[in-house]
């Protein structure tokens, strides 16, 4: 195992990262040890996992502040994990928690299955910025060629989904998302830079109605690559995420 201390999380929200690190068979877990000094979110998203291999996310809380992930920490089975995300094969993994206390975190990767051969590599993200500004493709769509229809849900314990897709020449998309209960909101992002965390001047469009209200993007006909991200504004809630595709008379690039 090998350990990685991230430090102080920037109150800011800034990114932290680690690229190209590598799991081996003889070490098949690495841990990134963190801290927040005050009640914020917590963003961890791992990508970039190598092709034909797979690597899950679990997070944990130091409970007896002695700075090193214990049995105390783990309880049985890992039973005192605050978060966990384990999508197979090579698919991101991300945890989005609202509001978590001042204090000492380990973000645990680790090799599935445990005694996998040859070497499996990956990229990790933290923040606590809110909404997140971490782009893991939770939800991979591809190409648009029709209409699309996704149900979710945001709250404390998953601040935020990331929806992956692109739309092509001659193609154009209106969002909507509906069926709330509690405040959620939704922005679309360019990731231009391909480094996997937003910057505010890619953010393309967003939409933050109060309440229950709908939220949509419309008009959307540029050829790209593109992230519609759900968030949390306030409460939990379960939604209803449309992707209404159109063809358009020329292209837009």
């Amino acid at each position: 195992m090998s350990n990685y201390d991230i430090g102080l999380l920037p109150a800011n929200g800034n990114a932290v990262t680690r690229n190209d690190l590598t799991l081996t068979p003889g070490q098949p877990t690495d841990v990134f040890e963190f801290r927040i000094n005050a009640m914020r979110n917590i963003n961890v998203a791992l990508t970039g996992i190598s092709a034909g291999d797979d690597a899950d996310l679990t997070l944990f809380r130091d409970i007896n502040n002695n700075g090193i992930l214990d049995a105390t920490d783990r309880g049985v089975n890992n039973a005192n994990a605050i978060g966990t995300s384990a999508r197979g094969g090579n698919a991101d993994d991300s945890i989005n928690l609202a509001d978590r206390g001042a204090g000492t975190y380990f973000a645990e990767v680790s090799r599935f299955p445990r005694g996998s051969s040859g070497n499996a590599t990956y990229d990790i993200a933290i923040s606590s910025a809110d909404p997140s500004n971490l782009l893991p493709r939770e939800v991979e769509l591809g190409n648009l060629s029709g209409d699309v229809t996704r149900t979710g849900q945001v709250g404390n314990n998953d601040t935020a989904d990331v929806y992956h897709f692109s739309l092509g020449l001659f193609e154009g998309v209106n969002i909507n998302l509906s069926g709330l209960s509690a405040d959620a909101d939704i922005r679309l992002i360019q990731d231009r830079n391909g480094n996997r965390i937003v910057e505010d001047s890619e953010v393309i469009r967003s939409s933050t109605n109060g309440g229950t209200l709908a939220d949509s993007i419309r008009g959307i006909n540029t050829s790209g690559d593109y992230y519609l991200e759900v968030y949390q504004y306030s409460g939990n809630t379960n939604y209803t995420l449309t992707f209404d595709h159109y063809n358009t008379t020329f292209p837009l690039t």
